[in-house]
């Protein structure tokens, strides 16, 4: 029996078709991942899933007390509250069947003909307590915070003082620890380390329950998967297997799609030719082969669209190789992240920086730019130097795509600044739509454009390549190789930068030993 059931699912933004008819299943323990390009509706889909959208036609049926979490991206975290006690809450109905044990305790001696009552449902809340392990809540949550990492920032820091990245840990560890009997999950590596993704991994790997993850690390994805269910064409298709499986399957589809087209195309082809040449000298052999043609259901092309191409230009020569040096630079806040760093980086060096979270990376790309003020030592910088930054996180806006954009560069026409939006992989839909509506994606790729129209010697991209799709991951390393300039790249993917950048800094080693 199925636990979730989506039938001739219809959804629309605006005059735009986002699914029409879509119908699947989940069944119970299903290890399901979700994928689909950028823009495909992965997260209209779960905002479906979880009602705070509403479909224009079709059902959604859970079945009957079935409880799916999601990992909500955007919340308000209350001061005063520590990571421990905020963890807690996922256990909120047990701490309230403590409380009226204590309550009943304390109505005890003075119970009267009340008192068997009393000590029947003090026996009943025990039981309770007992069978969902509530004695071992403390060890449960030091279990999950150590597994994502938030027992290094430690579990009695106030909520209200961790960054963005923390934030998301925080609610996953909260959301694992409630275990609902459906887990979504979109892109849950973002900002975690390749060793709390591992431990992640395994976690998932026997998750007694079912889940459907949203995530574009196609190795993470292989290793969690039994069921992948592909987003495209407004419609939804189930594989059974994981993602390399998934992948076989779909190119061999697309390739007997390819081949069908194809065909079809040249018998369409023949039927037209043969009807333009006879209309009129064999009109009735004419008019039944357009009655042919048009009951021939077509074949469509199979395409995802172009992929994205990122190009990005320099402002011209710059004297000199430098692009900046540091001589025994203290980088921190109140106090340095780690030792004095003495580093030189010349034009042309393209380097990967890398760390744990917490290590320092954001803090240090800041320090280079300026942005922030050293503790201490040297930065030297040429003047000349221009740099662009492509931030990990980005406030999104009312306006369009479109407007943003060309906002920055007032003096192209229009025309040339949607050749560079359609070049990062948006379509004349999402140029149009409020950048909040856009997916992390489709919002990843309004930054990135905004680079290719900001000549600059030295590019600083802080994890670009989160909730990127692989045609554009892709497309952006290549973009990135061939760039003449400088790249810094803050990076938790080493598939991504290896075998393109001429150096990486771990900036972990700069706690113990200078560089």
């Amino acid at each position: 029996m199925s636990i979730l059931n989506v039938t001739d699912l219809t959804h629309m933004y605006g005059d735009q078709i986002t699914f029409q008819h879509m119908n699947f299943r989940l069944l119970p323990g299903e290890h399901a991942g979700l994928v689909g390009v950028n823009g495909a509706g992965k997260s209209t889909l779960f905002r479906l899933l979880t009602g705070s959208l509403l479909p224009d036609a079709g059902k959604i049926e859970w079945a009957p007390q079935v409880q799916a979490g999601f990992l909500e991206q955007h919340i308000e975290l209350q001061a005063g509250t520590t990571i421990r006690q905020y963890l807690e809450r996922a256990f909120a109905q047990l701490f309230d069947m403590e409380r009226e044990m204590s309550d009943i305790a304390g109505r005890l001696a003075e119970a009267g003909d009340q008192l068997d009552a009393l000590l029947r449902k003090y026996g009943e809340l025990q039981d309770a307590l007992e069978h969902h392990d509530f004695y071992q809540i403390s060890s449960k949550v030091e279990e999950i915070a150590f597994g994502l990492g938030l027992a290094d920032i430690g579990l009695e820091k106030d909520v209200s003082l961790l960054s963005g990245g923390q934030k998301t840990k925080l609610l996953l560890s909260k959301l694992l620890l409630e275990e609902p009997q459906v887990l979504l999950l979109d892109e849950p590596t973002n900002y975690l380390d390749q060793v709390h993704i591992e431990w992640l991994t395994g976690y998932l790997k026997r998750y007694k329950h079912a889940y459907i993850v949203v995530s574009h690390d196609e190795h993470f994805l292989n290793d969690i998967t039994t069921v992948i269910f592909h987003l495209a064409h407004q419609n939804i298709k189930r594989y059974v297997g994981n993602y390399e499986h998934f992948k076989k399957e779909l190119a061999l589809g697309q390739s007997q799609q390819q081949a069908a087209y194809e065909k079809q195309s040249k018998e369409i082809e023949k039927l037209e030719a043969f009807i333009d040449k006879n209309r009129i000298r064999k009109a009735k052999q004419a008019k039944s082969r357009e009655k042919m043609l048009s009951r021939i259901e077509r074949v469509e092309k199979p395409s995802d669209g172009p992929p994205p191409r990122f190009m990005f230009a320099t402002p011209g020569t710059t004297a000199g190789l430098a692009v900046f040096e540091t001589k025994e630079l203290k980088v921190g806040y109140d106090k340095p992240l780690f030792k004095p760093v003495s580093l030189k980086v010349r034009k042309g060096d393209k380097i990967a920086i890398v760390g744990e979270n917490g290590a320092g990376k954001s803090t240090l790309v800041n320090t280079l730019l300026g942005q922030i003020k050293p503790l201490g030592g040297e930065l030297i910088t040429p003047e000349r130097i221009k740099a662009a930054y492509y931030r990990q996180e980005d406030s999104a806006p009312e306006e369009t795509p479109m407007d943003k954009v060309w906002a920055l560069r007032p003096d192209l026409t229009q025309k040339e600044i949607r050749k560079v939006l359609a070049m990062s992989g948006l379509t004349a839909e999402h140029i149009r739509k409020p950048i909040r509506t856009l997916s992390g994606g489709e919002q990843a790729k309004v930054r990135l454009a905004e680079l290719m129209l900001t000549p600059s010697h030295l590019l600083v991209l802080d994890e670009p390549t989160n909730h990127l799709d692989a045609r554009a991951k892709e497309a952006l390393r290549k973009g990135l190789e061939e760039f003449s300039g400088t790249v810094l790249l803050v990076s938790h993917e080493p598939a991504f930068y290896e075998d393109w950048v001429t150096d990486v800094w771990t900036v972990g080693h700069w706690r113990s030993s200078n560089r």
